[in-house]
Formats: structure tokens, sequence, C-alpha cells
């Protein structure tokens, strides 16, 4: 994140002043939680939350519940939820917050316990107006009423726009769940326009078959293009035929959200779907798969990341030299804070959206963000990459000489 928001920064030719309060988180905040066990025991999880900036407005982010949870992890995410944020020129700062734990390993109730807990001990921080989390690895509309609810609590009324990612009974928006999938469709489809290539006769490889993978796939296959990979926990799979997205999704709602033992296709290396000769590679799995090891053997002449750091910054020199165009994560899966920000607006409204109207004003904001940074990559002749940053930095930069500093 670093690397890369100090390449932006020179090209913009920010001064040191805004750079250096760019570049450090406003607020950073570690707790340790007493957690009562089923077995009786008592274990103390760790759990932070890092403000990176309230510039635009108040922060926004999501809760990480996962074994690998560490304050460096949290302080980066925060910072790309400020950029992310900024590119779709939506009125938010950048937080993220996270425990250290191991979901799959608890019962319902310890992650109720815990889930509370954290949500508790960061009251003074949380708030509609002040920083609203959403849920990320290891938390979903679940956790999420959970929190609310132990914020409403002690607010002494219901607070629904206190949190994001909620079940739609709750305050939830329709459009939600498949919002950054589609976002990461849009900005695919925009760039394939860009880039004369035709969805109809193109070919996708999508990494990772969760929530934003099977989305993007599902959608991008509705507008014409032939997948004919994707990946998850299991393994890869591949069919150069084209895979069955609709097929592949049903088959894993019912093998317990996995891809293990899918017959549509063949079963393949998992690393070897990243360099298959494709139109359209999109990583919506994990940071760090794209690196300096494999970036010589990528064939894709389009990478929509929506994943979030899914290419090292080591391997971006060598993508650039080859000539592939790459949608950057703070682009391409920002269609889910943006859906989370119209959630957030029905909940202060107290009137609820159609889906349509969600899908509509989402695509929108995808699709000029789009035009956008790739208008500013143009303009200051860098990658895409660096242009959303200096799209994003420019917009806090501004902000923050507006309101000024002390």
């Amino acid at each position: 994140m670093m690397s890369r928001f100090k390449i932006a920064s020179e090209a913009l030719g920010l001064d040191e002043e805004v750079y250096n309060v760019l570049k450090s988180p406003a607020k950073q905040v570690t707790v340790s939680l007493p957690i009562t066990m089923d077995d009786g025991s008592i274990r103390v999880f760790e759990g932070h939350r890092v403000i990176h900036s309230t510039i635009l407005g108040p922060s926004k982010g999501g809760v990480r519940f996962d074994p690998g949870v560490n304050i460096n992890e949290v302080k980066a995410l925060a910072a790309w939820m400020t950029w992310k944020c900024a590119v779709v020129d939506i009125p938010y700062g950048g937080a993220k917050g996270g425990v250290c734990c191991n979901p799959r390993e608890m019962s319902s109730g310890e992650r109720e316990r815990l889930t509370r807990a954290y949500t508790q001990s960061m009251i003074e921080i949380f708030g509609p107006d002040r920083d609203i989390p959403a849920p990320d690895m290891g938390t979903g509309p679940r956790e999420m009423a959970w929190m609310m609810d132990a914020y409403s609590r002690t607010q002494g009324m219901t607070v629904n726009s206190v949190v994001t990612g909620k079940p739609l009974v709750l305050g939830g928006s329709l459009g939600r769940t498949e919002a950054t999938g589609r976002g990461v469709m849009v900005t695919a489809l925009a760039a394939m326009g860009k880039l004369k290539i035709n969805p109809y006769n193109a070919t996708g490889a999508v990494q990772g078959f969760g929530n934003v993978g099977s989305y993007a796939a599902l959608l991008l296959e509705e507008r014409g293009m032939k997948i004919i990979s994707v990946s998850d926990i299991s393994g890869a799979y591949y069919n150069e035929n084209g895979i069955d997205i609709n097929k592949a999704i049903l088959y894993r709602e019912g093998n317990n959200g996995s891809l293990e033992g899918f017959d549509g296709a063949e079963r393949i290396e998992g690393s070897e779907l990243l360099t298959l000769e494709v139109d359209v590679l999109i990583p919506a799995a994990m940071e760090d798969v794209i690196t300096i090891k494999n970036v010589a053997d990528i064939k894709a002449k389009l990478i929509v990341e929506g994943a979030n750091g899914p290419t090292s910054a080591k391997a971006d020199k060598i993508i650039n030299e080859k000539g592939i165009i790459v949608v950057p994560d703070i682009l391409a899966n920002a269609g889910g804070v943006t859906v989370s920000y119209f959630e957030w607006v029905q909940n202060r409204l107290g009137y609820k959206w159609t889906a349509e109207r969600v899908n509509r004003r989402s695509d929108r904001i995808m699709k000029d963000a789009f035009e956008k940074v790739y208008k500013t990559s143009i303009e200051y002749d860098v990658p895409m990459r660096i242009a959303a940053y200096i799209v994003a930095i420019d917009k806090v930069a501004k902000t923050y000489k507006y309101r000024g500093g002390y």
C-alpha cells in the first residue's frame, strides 16, 4: 500500500505536509477480549480497529475474524478503504477492524459472545456518524446483526445505520450480497470496451469462488463471456468449453460451501489457473497471489482485481512491461462499499430502495469512477493502479486543504 501511495503522491506532486498526514492512520485501538468458551474456560482474544482517515466523512470498513489478523494488516486495509471510498466519490473515510481468532473452530455462541464483546469495547469508536463497520473475512450478516444489537442496547434505541451488510429484515439493502461481484463485472466490461474485446468472444478465469468471485463469474457469463476456470479452497477446475456457473454455485451451496468433487470441469492445480490463456483474469481470493514468481507466466490481456491486494508491488512493474491492463482493487471491488453506502443512506432515510434502483445507481458510480481513472491514467501516463491512487489521493488532499489542519 505504502509503495504505491508514494509513487502516486510523487506523480501528483503532493506536498510533504499532506503526504505525512495521509500516510499515517488517524487512530489505532487494540483491545483484549476475555471470552467464556463453551467448556467454561476463558480465552483472551486480541481485537483491533484502525481509523485511517475521517477527512471525507465517517470512517468505513470491515471487521475480519481470522487467525492471521495483526495490526499491520489492519493498518494497510484501513488505508485501502480510504482510497476505495475516495475513488468512487462517496463521503466516507477508511477504517478496518479485526479479531485474531479462528471462527471455524468456534461455536455460534462463542462467536456471538466475541462479537458483542468486541462491539462493547469499541462503543466510543463506532457510530453512524463516526465509524461504520461491515462484514469481512470470517464475518457476515449474522455478526453484523449482533453488532447492531450490542451497539443499540448502549444507546437505548435501535440504530440500524451503525453497521452495514446486515440481514434484510434488520435494514440491510437489496443488492448488497452481489454488489462487489457486480462492480467487478461493470469495471471488467468497461475495460474490455477500451481494449475492443467483445464479451461474446472472450474467455475468463476466476480465482476464488466466494461471494465476490462467484457473482462476478455469473454476471460476466450472463453477458456472454465464457468462464473456463474457477477455483476455491479445494482446488481449481477447468473446462475449455466453459463452466456452467449457475450449476457450480448450486453445487457449492449443497456441498458445504466447497467445489470439491464438482463434475462440470476437470481438476487442475490451483496455481495453474493464474497462467491460463484467457482474455480476463479475476483474482478474487487472497492478497499476494500474483507475485514476482509467477507474473512472467501470466497470459491474460486484462486483470480485474476482485480481492484486496492480489498483486504484489514488485509484480506491478513486470505486468506493466508486458502491456497487461489492470483494473486495480481499490476501483474494481469498490462496488461493495458503494452499496454499503446506499444501505446507510436508506437507514438514515428510513426508506427502502428497490434492487433495480440500487443496481442502477451502483453501476453508474462504478462506470463514472472507471472513466475518471482511465482518463487520469492517460493524462499522467501511468498504469491504471497509480491513476486510481492519484484520483483518490487528490480528492482527500483537496478536502484536507479546504478543511484545514492545525
